[in-house]
């Protein structure tokens, strides 16, 4: 009698255990960004939701950012990774950083996380368009680098090249020491407001955000639909009073399209559900929403996701 009932008690348990995800049963790899950047503590916080709530064990590593977090799962290193909506679109498509490695189809779009708007900064008080800055230092971003391709495409848009003005091609860091010091006129940062970079230019100088809006943001949007529209509130900077209007790639997850229909469900489930908790946790939760989640993407979701969004009522494209 003793042995059937401890046998019966370690079948509840294993049935218990398997009822509940199997406590980390699928384990993920999650490529990020840099240690210092958004990329790397926010998907700490999504790795733990998603390891508490879906079953995934999922371990959150620093990488070079967007491109090596494709590049890591096609090579199977990674099964999650967050990357800028148009650096996944330039590699879905084979085109701009991937045009040397061809397209890469291994993933799948999981949900737009967060905006990451294309800001223009000045303390030139004659610029006040895109157009403005034809004949003027401006800095684009590094060559090839997601804030040059951004940079070309607003100009573009603008009716502008890169030969209209004189381009420079700086770091964050780089772009800001070099306006303080009068050296650029404007430069493009693209980043998650409020940026540091930015925020100190604003409270030390008299920089201002120059707005990426009507006919210039249209055009870029109909030819690069990654791009939507966004609004930097008043008051994310010091002395910006009215809202300024730009455009912005996201933040995006995405995931190995060969992921169970299941484990990509739970796990998209296990972000949406707790939208309240993660933003407790890091600020940028709280741009979570099916709306921004499913807006501007162009690379096709994962079917686990889009069971989700679909519960939701909301449809999106899946391949």
């Amino acid at each position: 009698m003793k042995k059937i009932i401890a046998i019966l008690l370690t079948v509840m348990m294993m049935t218990l255990m398997v009822a509940c995800g199997g406590a980390g049963s699928t384990k993920m790899t999650m490529g990020t960004g840099g240690t210092a950047g958004t990329y790397y503590g926010y998907g700490g916080v999504l790795g733990q939701y998603i390891k508490n709530n879906a079953g995934i064990n999922v371990t959150v590593v620093s990488t070079d950012g967007s491109k090596a977090n494709i590049q890591g799962i096609d090579a199977g290193n990674y099964q999650l990774g967050t990357v800028q909506s148009d650096v996944m679109a330039y590699a879905w498509d084979g085109t701009r950083s991937f045009e040397e490695e061809g397209s890469v189809d291994s993933f799948r779009t999981v949900a737009g996380l967060y905006a990451e708007a294309v800001q223009l900064v000045t303390m030139d008080a004659n610029i006040k368009s895109v157009a403005d800055l034809k004949g003027k230092a401006v800095s684009i971003g590094a060559p090839g680098s997601g804030v040059y391709f951004n940079a070309i495409d607003v100009l573009t848009a603008a009716g502008l090249t890169e030969k209209d003005i004189n381009a420079q091609y700086q770091s964050f860091a780089d772009s800001a020491d070099a306006l303080k010091d009068g050296k650029i006129d404007a430069a493009f940062i693209v980043a998650g407001p409020p940026t540091p970079a930015i925020t100190e230019l604003c409270t030390t100088n008299s920089a201002y955000l120059v707005p990426i809006d009507g006919e210039v943001a249209k055009t870029l949007m109909a030819s690069c639909p990654f791009y939507t529209e966004h609004t930097i509130p008043a008051g994310t900077y010091a002395g910006q009073e009215e809202d300024v209007k730009t455009v912005t790639v996201k933040a995006t997850l995405i995931v190995n399209a060969d992921a169970t229909e299941e484990d990509v469900y739970n796990l998209t489930a296990a972000i949406f559900e707790n939208i309240e908790a993660i933003t407790a946790e890091n600020a940028k939760g709280a741009e979570l929403s099916i709306e921004n989640a499913t807006a501007g993407m162009t690379v096709p979701f994962h079917k686990g996701a889009a069971k989700y969004f679909a519960e939701k009522g909301v449809e999106v494209a899946v391949n």
